[in-house]
């Protein structure tokens, strides 16, 4: 009984040293994913819509549109790929 009254204390007093550190770096991480996710999906997409040599200061009607499609594939595969590496078996 006092092992499960010093738990629920310790449920009660919230997260440890450890486990703020543990929680912070994990963020980190995920802070730096997506950063490079962005940073990735930027340069895919400019490569692919963007003609090397400016002709305008705006984009025109077709790279607008290159850039839609491109950005929302791009985010389809990544949340594709996210689901199928969440529903492996772990080992």
């Amino acid at each position: 009984m006092a092992a499960k009254a010093a738990a629920k204390a310790a449920a009660k007093a919230g997260p440890t040293s450890l486990e703020k550190e543990q929680m912070f770096g994990m963020a980190e991480k995920e802070m730096e994913y997506r950063v490079d996710l962005f940073n990735r999906l930027t340069q895919t997409c400019f490569d692919k819509c963007i003609e090397k040599r400016y002709k305008e200061a705006e984009l025109n009607m077709g790279e607008n549109s290159c850039i839609d499609r491109c950005v929302s594939k791009y985010w389809q595969v990544t949340n594709l790929v996210g689901q199928m590496l969440g529903n492996r078996p772990q080992i």
